[in-house]
């Protein structure tokens, strides 16, 4: 009955993360599509309002909104956690947005990936989580895969402009999300997630606040404002089913099925051309890149799948 009780909660937890991976990886398409009419901060902005305050609203018809308070009073390692949750996630943005004004597109897709591999070691060495040979095997594969599937792209952009400061820029966004998912699974030990992340939107938006246009939102064509609101939905259920996922398995798992994310983008790109080739362009992949792919895809699969006794 136990092993039963744990081998749900483990198939629950890998299928936030698929839920998470499927949506961020439609995420690019429409940030692209919506970045041609606003601005990035303020869509940053509103998406993290907006999705912190229908978290306001749950709470408040739950009766839990006390909760709430005695969050945000709480201190000492709490009030640190949630901090570097906040500042981790804000900073992800914000980097990363101005990093890719900076260098080629490739080369910061390839660098990010830093993000959800910084995450896994930060979980084999923060929380002690173990990995068996199927697990070592797969992380080998998504790496190798992830090597071979961005290399096309690393390769055109070396002799492009790159700022080196453009670079860093992006790595720090990569290892300051690692951070914000590291403290979000701390804290999730003992706060509910919906609690963890009404409180961490609503203190990123505060902190993006400054840098907001809000009266530019009101320029959006009606496929703006459609494209804004599934932003908001988007980032509100795929960061909730991450976080759940987070409570449910090891970081470490959660971070390798994220790792198929740049994959599905691709695919939803390609799928983008084909019923809107005006506003979506789509490239050819190389021998060389499909091959990656099914090597991350593998990999990703191996590595999550669980370990006898766990």
């Amino acid at each position: 009955m136990v092993l039963h009780k744990s081998s749900g909660r483990w198939q629950l937890g890998i299928g936030l993360a698929l839920v998470t991976a499927v949506l961020w990886g439609m995420l690019p398409i429409a940030l692209k599509l919506l970045l041609q009419q606003g601005d990035a901060l303020t869509i940053s902005w509103l998406r993290f309002l907006a999705s912190g305050l229908i978290l306001v609203g749950f709470h408040l018809q739950q009766r839990r909104g006390g909760e709430l308070l005695d969050l945000l009073r709480t201190g000492g390692r709490t009030r640190l956690l949630l901090w570097l949750g906040v500042l981790g996630l804000t900073g992800n943005y914000v980097f990363y947005l101005f990093g890719l004004a900076l260098v080629p597109p490739a080369a910061a897709q390839v660098l990010i990936q830093l993000a959800p591999l910084s995450m896994l070691l930060g979980g084999l060495w923060i929380f002690r989580e173990t990995f068996g040979l199927a697990q070592w095997l797969g992380l080998v594969l998504v790496l190798a895969g992830q090597a071979l599937f961005f290399l096309p792209g690393l390769l055109a952009g070396v002799g492009a402009r790159m700022s080196v400061f453009g670079l860093f820029l992006i790595v720090l966004a990569a290892l300051v999300w690692a951070v914000y998912a590291l403290a979000q699974k701390q804290l999730l030990a003992r706060w509910p997630s919906p609690l963890v992340m009404c409180l961490i939107y609503l203190l990123c938006a505060l902190i993006l606040l400054p840098a907001s246009k809000p009266a530019s939102l009101a320029t959006l064509d009606p496929l703006g404002i459609g494209l804004l609101l599934f932003t908001v939905f988007n980032t509100l259920v795929a960061y909730g089913a991450f976080a759940e996922a987070l409570n449910h398995v090891e970081a470490s798992r959660v971070s390798l099925v994220l790792a198929i994310t740049p994959l599905l983008t691709i695919g939803f790109v390609h799928l983008g051309s084909v019923l809107f080739p005006s506003r979506i362009d789509s490239n050819h992949l190389p021998l060389i890149a499909i091959a990656g792919a099914v090597l991350v895809v593998a990999g990703s699969a191996l590595s999550a799948v669980r370990r006898r006794g766990v």
